[in-house]
């Protein structure tokens, strides 16, 4: 069968779905996780008077064009002199899924929604991460709500966190709110049509900008790499999309920052254990010294966050083509995260990449299992309760969920590769630049600049070195294992 007529769609589900059993995940949800999904309804309002109503706010999502399952909603409130009040509604997942129940297992199991190229495995079945627990357009639906008064400089004056029923007035998706942030010609019905919504947006991306410089002033890197999302035309692919940084997505990514850390310091504060996320000081920080010493930057023997943001900014500005690249490399030498048990008079590592100390992951449990524990001991502490989890629980249900994770990841960059080796399967033989982007003693690797696309240097990569510019042939792929091969071609177009 010609490449051009296979249905590349089915072949990566596939490949997706026997990658998910080859790591130890579910693919799909058990009969009894089904049968309970059936007897499950939306949480309807209570008298409770610790639940306020909030639903009349300027409510609105920003998430992924093809995003169903929303997890957070934003507002903003000009307050007194320069300080504004932000909102943040983070979807009460728990008021439908109860900790032990067969649905709480499977996310337990998985701890992770998995977003392969083909196939999104949820951690809670669509009926409820799309519906029945997501903060979807015009419906009423209980959440925690975690308020920020934000100062001129982007430091966090006051906090607090409740419960409350919200009702968002707008889904927006994430390029469009961008490029009409950036006022590129671009006109919003959406926004247009929810009055008061335009002027809020532009409040909160002030807002989100202050915060991020906050962040950067006190060592929080900006670490740029390069991620493709195969494009369908029905079930084949067509390209693969770069997915680049904006405007809207620091606006979530802000705030989201900003709650998490409340949240964490409000649990520390009820003497609540918690799942801390954090990103150790590197162990590696003499290689990331060498490679700024090999670009003339002096970076200090003592891991300094603060002065290797330095480096990454001159960098950018000097390479921008490369810098992608740069930043693959140190964040491998950083380490990545983990979650870890932590009890609130400890003195955990913090997260070194976001330059904060107290950091949890709270704002996405329809999507993340640590989201969800995290909420549930936070209601406890809300409602005056028990800690729902002990320490030493904990402590089992950290690790497990860093290597569920990991093991997630590593199914989304296989399936990944295997829609990049599909892409490429009927350009065998043909030429293109490329750069090197890894070279040791395991292999050589080369990133396509016309394609985002990378691959194994399997001839004439004697002598090459990170950074180096080649003109590379492709000379095979294998679309189930997701191998990518090229070969070097000289000056004359020869080895």
């Amino acid at each position: 069968m010609n490449a051009n007529d296979q249905q590349h769609r089915p072949i990566l589900q596939s490949i997706a779905h026997q990658a998910m059993l080859d790591r130890g995940l579910l693919p799909d949800f058990s009969a009894e996780a089904l049968a309970e999904l059936g007897r499950l309804q939306v949480p309807t309002a209570t008298e409770s008077k610790t639940v306020r109503d909030l639903s009349n706010l300027l409510w609105a999502s920003i998430d992924n064009d093809d995003s169903r399952d929303l997890d957070q909603l934003t507002v903003a409130e000009a307050g007194p002199g320069d300080n504004i009040k932000i909102l943040v509604a983070i979807a009460d997942v728990d008021s439908v899924v109860k900790n032990g129940s067969a649905i709480d297992e499977h996310a337990h199991h998985n701890t992770t929604s998995v977003y392969t190229a083909a196939e999104i495995f949820p951690m809670l079945p669509e009926k409820l991460s799309t519906d029945l627990t997501s903060l979807n357009f015009h419906e009423d639906r209980p959440a925690i709500v975690v308020e920020m008064v934000v100062g001129a400089d982007g430091s966090i004056q006051d906090s607090n966190i409740y419960r409350a029923w919200v009702r968002s007035q707008a889904k927006l998706a994430y390029n469009s709110v961008a490029a009409w942030l950036e006022k590129k010609g671009v006109t919003l019905e959406t926004i247009v049509a929810v009055t008061g919504l335009a002027e809020n947006l532009r409040l909160q991306d002030r807002v989100a900008q202050s915060l991020k410089n906050f962040r950067e002033i006190h060592g929080a890197l900006r670490l740029e790499t390069i991620e493709a999302k195969p494009v369908f035309d029905g079930d084949q692919i067509r390209a693969l999309a770069i997915e680049e940084k904006n405007r809207a997505k620091e606006i979530i990514e802000d705030f989201m920052i900003a709650a998490n850390g409340v949240v964490a310091r409000y649990l520390a504060s009820r003497k609540f254990p918690s799942i801390c996320r954090v990103v150790r000081t590197p162990k590696r920080w003499d290689r990331i010294v060498a490679i700024a010493g090999e670009r003339n930057f002096r970076l200090p023997n003592i891991p300094d966050s603060k002065a290797l943001e330095e480096f990454l900014v001159k960098e950018k500005a000097a390479d921008p083509l490369r810098f992608p690249d740069l930043s693959l490399a140190v964040i491998k030498l950083l380490g990545s995260g983990e979650y870890i048990a932590e009890l609130p008079e400890e003195n955990g590592p913090g997260h070194f990449g976001l330059a904060v100390k107290d950091y949890v992951h709270s704002t996405a449990p329809n999507r993340r299992y640590p989201d969800l524990v995290t909420q549930r001991l936070l209601k406890a502490a809300l409602a005056g309760e028990p800690v729902p989890y002990s320490k030493a629980a904990l402590d089992v249900l950290a690790p497990h969920c860093t290597e569920a994770e990991d093991a997630a990841k590593k199914v989304e960059r296989q399936v990944g590769k295997s829609a990049a080796a599909l892409l490429l399967e009927s350009r065998i033989g043909e030429q293109f630049d490329s750069i090197v982007t890894g070279a040791a003693a395991k292999g050589t690797w080369v990133r396509l600049l016309t394609i985002p696309v990378e691959g194994k240097l399997v001839g004439g990569f004697e002598g090459v070195d990170v950074g180096d510019r080649l003109r590379v042939q492709l000379t095979s792929v294998d679309v189930q294992r997701g191998f990518i091969d090229f070969r070097k071609i000289n000056s004359s177009g020869h080895d």
